[in-house]
């Protein structure tokens, strides 16, 4: 048993989800933030089979894509941050770690 810990940006969460859940699979899904870009995230929760994790995988990569964003630059001078011209970074895509399960009970 795996579980799978896969964190999307927000705008490809709901497709994500809802694709994971039209093809069966269960999930928990919580909202959090990223902490370099300080950008909301969907992070899920996904308990599954060995044989399952490459169909869950195949699934989350087909609904998150990455996208290039401009962001504000700052730049430190002291005690003041000053913004500089914008930044294109990507953004987007998905980070998922598979992890090991040891035991899984439902009560």
């Amino acid at each position: 048993m795996k579980l799978i810990v896969a964190i999307i940006s927000n705008e490809d969460g709901n497709q994500v989800t809802g694709a994971l859940t039209k093809a069966g699979y269960a999930l928990t899904k919580l909202a959090t933030v990223g902490g370099i870009l300080r950008a909301g995230n969907t992070t899920l929760l996904i308990g599954a089979e060995d044989e399952k994790v490459d169909g869950i995988l195949s699934i989350i990569a087909e609904h998150s894509k990455t996208r290039q964003k401009l962001i504000p630059a700052a730049i430190s001078a002291g005690m003041e941050i000053f913004t500089s011209m914008p930044v294109e970074v990507t953004v987007g895509g998905a980070t998922v770690f598979v992890l090991d399960v040891a035991q899984f009970v439902k009560l």
